[in-house]
């Protein structure tokens, strides 16, 4: 596939976001010369819902918040990759502090299945608190690394982080109910916690 990608970024001007986005500059340079792709990069903080509409595959870096706010502006034709850009030793298994970033080969892997159309006939999982779909297989890659869920020695504590970060954003997001859709608003976060 050629095509164009836009890289959503997290700047708030500590140095782990801008290591790992010099990372993801580094493998996309590389795939640019290879493939013929076209890549915009564009900080989170001055994204327009206009920037969305050209691009074959939305790369966001940051965080689960940072994924989850940019993906409700994307049209659900377009592909949305997320990669967190917390520092932390290769590996899974657990929250920042707690466990480790998925191994670059892996984030290398998920980035060339979307380009070569891979991930287009596999079967999802819709994420009940976020509401985001996420590919059950991916070439190259082990499954329970694709459900985060499963990278966790503790299930209890994932549901518990996650909730709290549903939470989180549920909250955050009051202050703009107001002003979008009944649509915008169904499609919010929820926790799962009985």
């Amino acid at each position: 596939m050629s095509g164009d990608i836009l890289v959503v970024y997290k700047k708030n001007f500590e140095e782990v976001h801008d290591r790992s986005l010099d990372e993801v500059r580094r493998v996309l340079d590389e795939l640019v010369g290879e493939r013929g792709l076209n890549v915009g990069y564009t900080a989170r903080e001055t994204v327009r819902r206009a920037d969305f509409v050209e691009p074959d595959l939305v790369i966001v870096l940051g965080g689960d918040g940072t994924l989850t706010s940019i993906a409700h502006s994307v049209d659900e034709n377009t592909p949305v990759m997320g990669v967190n850009s917390h520092p932390r030793v290769e590996g899974n298994g657990g929250s920042y502090g707690v466990g480790n970033r998925m191994k670059i080969k892996y984030t290398r892997a998920m980035l060339n299945a979307a380009l070569d159309g891979d991930l287009d006939d596999v079967s999802y999982i819709v994420d009940d608190r976020f509401g985001f779909e996420v590919p059950e297989t991916c070439p190259n890659v082990p499954s329970e690394v694709l459900q985060p869920i499963h990278t966790w020695s503790d299930n209890d504590s994932y549901n518990e982080t996650a909730d709290n970060l549903a939470k989180m954003f549920v909250d955050n997001f009051k202050r703009y109910e107001a002003g979008v859709s009944d649509a915008v608003n169904a499609s919010s976060p929820r926790t799962l916690a009985n």
